[in-house]
C-alpha cells in the first residue's frame, strides 16, 4: 500500500502554516473595510450546479470530480461562484438590502495537469457582490484584489481588462469569429473545434494555437460593442482611472467560464519567475446564472484568486512561532505544582508550554530556545519553600524572583513592555 498524499495535493506543514494564516488574515482584514461578508457552503454540490447545458470549458469538460452515490451525481466543487449563486437562490438572499457582498476563502478540485503554483486541491479567496449592474461595483472588486496584493507586499502587477458586451454585441462578435476561424479550424487544435461551436469567444484563449496567423489576426470586440457596452466599459476605465489604478485593455482576454459579460479583468504578476503561472486572479461581471438556479434575474460581479498562487508571488518571510512563557520544573516532587502553573497561566491568556518527562534542566532549556518563549518560569525547591519562582527574561537576559499569587501580572507587565 502507497501510503502517500494523492498527486496534485499537498500538506500544509506547521513550518508553513503561519504565511497561510497571514494571508487568510490579510483577506479579512481587506473584506471588512469593503464591507463584505463570508459565505461557506458545501464542499460538493449536486453535479448540475457546475453542470451547465452547451458549457464549453475545460473545468466543466474535463477536470470536474463527480461521483456518484445512488441516484445522485454529486461534484467536488471545481469553483465556487456556482455554489454561492445557488444559495443565495436557494436561501433567498435577494431579499436582503442590495447589492449584497459575499466572500469566500476554501478548497476547490479539478484534475489538471499540476504544475507549479497550481495543484488539483487549490485554495480559492474569492468575491461575488449581487443585485446591481454599476461600474463602481466592477471597479470596486478589482480594487479590493489589487489592494489585498499590495497589503500582502506584491508590488510588479498589472491590471489587464476587457468587455465581452451585452449578448447583442456577444451575438454580433460570435458571428464574425465563426466566419474567421471556420476557414482554417482543422489546424488547430480540439479544444478549439469544439470550442468554436459551444462558444466561439474560447478560442482566443487557446494557448496551444496562440501563434497561428487566424489567431493573431482575429477580430477584436472593442470593434462590436453597441453604444450601451461601449459606454459601461468606458465607465469602469474612468472608475479605475480616477482612483489611480493603473491598467491595459487586452482585447484577447476571454474568462474560462461561460456565464460571464461586459466586464473581465485579470490581475497579472510581471515577475518572470512566475511564468505560466503569472495570473494571480481574475474575474468579471455576469449574467443568467442566478436565473439559472430559479432565481430573479440578478446582475453580478465577483473575482476568484488562487492562493497558492499569491504565496508564489509575495515573500512572505517563516513567521518564527513563539509562545509567551515556558515552565521548567527542577523537581520531580514538584511536577503537579508546575503542571498547575502551566494551566493558571493559559487560562489567564498567557501562551505557555511546560515539561511533562521530568526532564533535566538543561533538556528543558533547550525546548525554551526551540519553542522561543520569551520567558522562561523556573519552579525549584528553594524558592518553592518560600512560595517563589524564577522568571527569566529571555530576550533581555534577565530574571527576578516572583511570588506565586504575582507570577500572572508580572507576566503581562513585561509582555507590554512595562
Amino acid at each position: 500500500m502507497n501510503y502517500q498524499k494523492p498527486r496534485g495535493t499537498q500538506d500544509i506543514l506547521p513550518k508553513d502554516i503561519n504565511k497561510w494564516h497571514r494571508i487568510e488574515q490579510a483577506i479579512r482584514e481587506i473584506t471588512k473595510i469593503y464591507g463584505f461578508e463570508e459565505i461557506r457552503t458545501p464542499i460538493f454540490e449536486h453535479t448540475e450546479v457546475f453542470k451547465r447545458e452547451n458549457d464549453s470549458s475545460d473545468m466543466v469538460n474535463k477536470e470536474m470530480y463527480s461521483f456518484v452515490m445512488g441516484d445522485t451525481s454529486l461534484t467536488l466543487r471545481p469553483e465556487q461562484t456556482a455554489s454561492v449563486a445557488r444559495s443565495y437562490v436557494e436561501n433567498k438572499l435577494y431579499g436582503l438590502d442590495l447589492p449584497l457582498k459575499l466572500y469566500y476563502v476554501g478548497p476547490q478540485f479539478r484534475h489538471e495537469r499540476p504544475q507549479k503554483g497550481r495543484q488539483r486541491q487549490f485554495h480559492q479567496f474569492g468575491v461575488e457582490v449581487f443585485g446591481d449592474k454599476s461600474p463602481y461595483l466592477d471597479v470596486e472588486c478589482i480594487v479590493l484584489g489589487y489592494h489585498l496584493l499590495q497589503k500582502l507586499g506584491i508590488k510588479n502587477i498589472k491590471v489587464k481588462l476587457n468587455t465581452l458586451g451585452d449578448k447583442i454585441s456577444r451575438d454580433n462578435y460570435r458571428e464574425k469569429l465563426v466566419s474567421h476561424f471556420s476557414q482554417d479550424i482543422n489546424n488547430f487544435c480540439g479544444d478549439c473545434q469544439r470550442r468554436l461551436n459551444q462558444n466561439p469567444l474560447r478560442v482566443l484563449d487557446c494557448k496551444a494555437d496562440v501563434n497561428n496567423t487566424l489567431m493573431k489576426n482575429a477580430p477584436e470586440i472593442l470593434d462590436y460593442l453597441n453604444d450601451e457596452s461601449q459606454q459601461f466599459f468606458e465607465s469602469v476605465k474612468q472608475g479605475l482611472t480616477l482612483l489611480g489604478i493603473p491598467y491595459e485593455v487586452d482585447a484577447k482576454l476571454v474568462r474560462g467560464l461561460d456565464y460571464y459579460c461586459h466586464t473581465v479583468f485579470e490581475i497579472v504578476s510581471t515577475d518572470d519567475s512566475l511564468g505560466s503561472q503569472s495570473t494571480i486572479f481574475g474575474g468579471g461581471r455576469y449574467e443568467k446564472l442566478v436565473e439559472h438556479f430559479g432565481g430573479p434575474q440578478t446582475d453580478a460581479v465577483g473575482f476568484a484568486m488562487g492562493l497558492e498562487r499569491v504565496l508564489l508571488a509575495c515573500e512572505l518571510d517563516h513567521a518564527i512561532n513563539s509562545i509567551d512563557a515556558y515552565v521548567l520544573c527542577l523537581d520531580a516532587t514538584l511536577q503537579d505544582k508546575a503542571f498547575k502553573l502551566v494551566q493558571d497561566l493559559r487560562n489567564n491568556g498567557i501562551i505557555t508550554q511546560g515539561d511533562y518527562f521530568s526532564r533535566s534542566f538543561k533538556a528543558q532549556f533547550r525546548s525554551v530556545d526551540k519553542l522561543n518563549a520569551k520567558f522562561a518560569v523556573i519552579v525549584g525547591k528553594r524558592d518553592d519553600e518560600n512560595n517563589q519562582v524564577v522568571i527569566k527574561d529571555i530576550t533581555l537576559q534577565q530574571q527576578d524572583t516572583v511570588n506565586y499569587e504575582n507570577i500572572v501580572s508580572y507576566l503581562k507587565n513585561k509582555m507590554k513592555g512595562e
